[in-house]
């Protein structure tokens, strides 16, 4: 699954571009497979907004930086199409439509029986079911100007993009990698990040729903400094009453997505029986207990304990996103 738009090249580089940084890992050739190198560089305020790039020249000039910095000049990429911009869902085709005709079949039914909320979408499908009338197939679009956006501005620098991801899919690979996946689980991903936050409920390990949210985000309300390896270090130093109207609405949405699956999606109305909480929020571990305060479910926070380090260190856990990337098509 995810977005099969080009072809495949070794020495890859894995890109996490988001609202407020730009994240590179190298993978290491192990069994299990571990981070070689990384490196993170934070973006000012509006050059991309909820996934969509607002200015490209300022962009193209720091990744351009980057690229030098983190001499990955002339490589292959892969990247992962920020959550805003993804939709997943469910549709219905009749079971005589071959493999190789679905992609074509689904374009001609868009606008008709498949509404999207944008137009020339790229996407991929799932196969989940067939009853001999109809298939069931889970269908993941997104617009296909903003997900080329990204990679014609990584061809523009003379990179090589080979794959676009979407982030559940490449944080349950992580989670499936180190033993921590269940099988016949209903598991939500709560992906916590420092500007958005993206909710995904998977079964087993089919992503069925997936809700993304813009988090509010104040430069002025939070110390952003390096320490002395390098790594980022993020503090909040605004009003915390500020962060509690802004988690409060997050838990919100989240009771309302549980009670959707419960209620509309799941055929036998069951809930959810795990949470993974992850992300690159700097207050994850009081996200965490307030979660398990409110919810019954477990709540996991996806764990390093099993991933090897690198050259540069013990992994932080702002890049187990791109280590789910960079674990893509791995044998």
């Amino acid at each position: 699954m995810a977005f099969s738009l080009f072809t495949s090249k070794n020495r890859i580089v894995n890109l996490v571009v988001n609202d407020h940084s730009i994240r590179f890992l190298e993978l290491k050739q192990t069994n299990p497979p571990g981070a070689q190198k990384w490196g993170e560089r934070l973006l000012p305020p509006g050059i991309i907004s909820n996934g969509k790039i607002m200015d490209i020249d300022s962009l193209a000039i720091i990744l351009d930086e980057c690229i030098d910095d983190w001499k990955i000049k002339r490589r292959s990429v892969r990247f992962i199409v920020p959550d805003q911009l993804v939709i997943i869902r469910k549709v219905t085709v009749p079971a005589e439509i071959l493999e190789d005709e679905m992609k074509g079949y689904l374009y001609l039914e868009l606008g008709s029986s498949i509404h999207l909320p944008f137009e020339e979408p790229i996407f991929d499908i799932f196969p989940l079911s067939n009853n001999g009338k109809t298939k069931d197939l889970l269908l993941f679009a997104a617009p296909e100007q903003h997900v080329m956006e990204y990679a014609n501005l990584f061809t523009s620098l003379k990179l090589n993009p080979i794959a676009a991801d979407i982030s559940p899919l490449a944080l349950y690979r992580l989670f499936h990698e180190l033993g921590q996946a269940n099988q016949n689980e209903k598991l939500i991903i709560v992906q916590f990040d420092l500007t958005s936050v993206n909710l995904c409920i998977f079964e087993d390990s089919v992503p069925v729903v997936m809700r993304p949210f813009a988090l509010p985000f104040n430069s002025e309300q939070w110390d952003i400094k390096r320490d002395n390896l390098g790594k980022v270090e993020i503090k909040f130093i605004g009003d915390t009453n500020d962060l509690v109207l802004q988690f409060e609405d997050i838990f919100k949405e989240l009771l309302k997505l549980l009670d959707f699956y419960r209620y509309s999606l799941s055929k036998e109305k069951q809930d959810v029986s795990r949470f993974l909480l992850t992300g690159d929020h700097p207050m994850l571990q009081a996200i965490k207990d307030e979660m398990k305060e409110r919810f019954e479910a477990p709540v996991d926070l996806l764990s390093l304990d099993a991933i090897s380090n690198g050259k540069t260190g013990s992994l932080p856990a702002n890049f187990l996103l791109s280590l789910g990337l960079a674990l893509k098509e791995v044998k």
